[in-house]
């Protein structure tokens, strides 16, 4: 096991031994031209960064943007940058929606440790206890192009819900799965793989992706799955409620992520901002594909994707993240234990992912000791993800600091803003 899991767990002691400070709070604004001063970030380099997010949408790499940072609990930065709709020309707000797409992954495997702190599960058990359906898993050995049949051999272990959490249960993720023969398995099985306007529900789906086959075996290989999406259904199947109204009323309420959820009200739907793809270098509108751009404000709403399927704002995702900085706590609501957010933030995969400077927990992926070493991208323990459409986020547990910036984009745009961003912030702390 890697020696920066013991350098890591001191970390995330000293978050515990200092989580009274940060129990009853919530995220509060500053500004360098107001009364109080910034205090470890600099208000030069601040600029620096909103200078090179003005040349992002002024260069046409992103139709727009909102970018969002706090620093020990202080939002420091919070601006709107360019259009939310080009056809209409309306600007970008703060308070915009986004589809957040797999940043919802990181909410859902919340939700599951927060009913294993209750006791309902073990993480190794195997998820064919609760999910018939998954008993008894195959693994993909032969595949016949011609009509799609295919030929399997028994897995020697079950899939854990460890696994599911991890990515490395061997479930694939459709169309946008890397093995062209999984996306034709999956697309033939007519499973969802991100969302849907359809009146579909997460348990025929999830009963469906039960009997395909697996990439590998369990435990064996890291492969970005749909895990999330059974866990979603896991959910609801442990804690007896749908899983839209677990998390509104678990999570969201209480964190006070009011523009956060599955689908959105007429209201909210008018600060959705628009998918925008380029065609001979104009912004245009997404179209219908495998998926339909206005899933989160039309449709049955029948379908909770756990893995991919809320939508939110930089700052409701911004208190989700400062929970987890803050030791579980938010605002005055404890979430999850601090031993269970150290758990959630140790390396859960061991060398599975490579050397490439990142682990991954329970929850997120995780700065290593490479990673540091690279710079740029935080102190060890860092944890980040980021969403189809162009959205990313990133917390650092030692300086206490959040980024998130949030784009409505597909295909290639040359925008760099995600790792400038991230550099830049890191590039402020003082």
């Amino acid at each position: 096991m890697k020696q920066h899991i013991a350098i890591l767990s001191c970390f995330f002691c000293l978050i515990i031994m200092s989580t009274d400070s940060f129990a009853q709070s919530f995220l509060t604004t500053i500004s360098p031209q107001g009364k109080q001063p910034l205090v470890g970030i600099s208000a030069e380099r601040l600029d620096r960064i909103d200078q090179m997010l003005n040349e992002t949408v002024r260069s046409n790499q992103v139709p727009g943007l909102v970018a969002l940072i706090v620093k020990d609990g202080k939002i420091v930065y919070h601006e709107a940058k360019g259009l939310a709709d080009v056809r209409s020309k309306t600007a970008m707000a703060k308070d915009q929606i986004f589809r957040i797409a797999s940043q919802s992954k990181a909410i859902t495997s919340t939700a599951v440790m927060m009913l294993w702190e209750e006791g309902k599960f073990r993480l190794d058990d195997p998820i064919s206890k609760y999910i018939p359906e998954f008993a008894d898993p195959q693994i993909l050995t032969g595949f016949r192009y011609g009509d799609s049949s295919y030929s399997t051999s028994p897995s020697p272990r079950e899939i854990t819900i460890r696994h599911l959490l991890t990515h490395t249960s061997g479930l694939g993720y459709g169309v946008i799965d890397g093995n062209e023969q999984m996306k034709m398995i999956y697309q033939k099985a007519g499973i969802v793989d991100l969302f849907t306007t359809e009146e579909v529900t997460i348990s025929d789906n999830i009963k469906k992706l039960a009997k395909l086959p697996l990439h590998h075996e369990p435990g064996t290989k890291f492969t970005y799955s749909e895990g999330l999406d059974v866990l979603g259904y896991f959910i609801e199947v442990v804690s007896g409620m749908p899983f839209d109204q677990f998390l509104k009323t678990r999570i969201f309420d209480p964190m006070g992520m009011s523009n956060t959820g599955f689908y959105l009200t007429d209201k909210q739907g008018e600060k959705l901002v628009t998918i925008h793809h380029k065609v001979n270098g104009e912004w245009e509108p997404f179209p219908v594909t495998f998926y339909d751009p206005d899933y989160p404000k039309t449709g049955a709403r029948t379908f909770f994707s756990g893995g991919a399927g809320l939508s939110s704002t930089t700052e409701d995702y911004a208190k989700f993240l400062q929970m987890y900085l803050n030791g579980g706590v938010y605002n005055g609501t404890r979430f999850l234990s601090p031993t269970t957010v150290q758990a959630i933030m140790s390396n859960q995969v061991g060398d599975l992912l490579g050397d490439g400077g990142k682990d991954y927990g329970l929850a997120f992926g995780l700065v290593d000791e490479k990673g540091v070493a690279q710079g740029g991208i935080g102190s060890l323990g860092t944890f980040d993800w980021g969403g189809y459409f162009n959205t990313q986020y990133f917390a650092d547990p030692v300086t206490n600091t959040i980024g998130i910036v949030m784009k409505q984009t597909q295909g290639g745009t040359g925008d760099e803003s995600g790792w400038k961003f991230r550099q830049m912030v890191f590039s402020a702390i003082e």
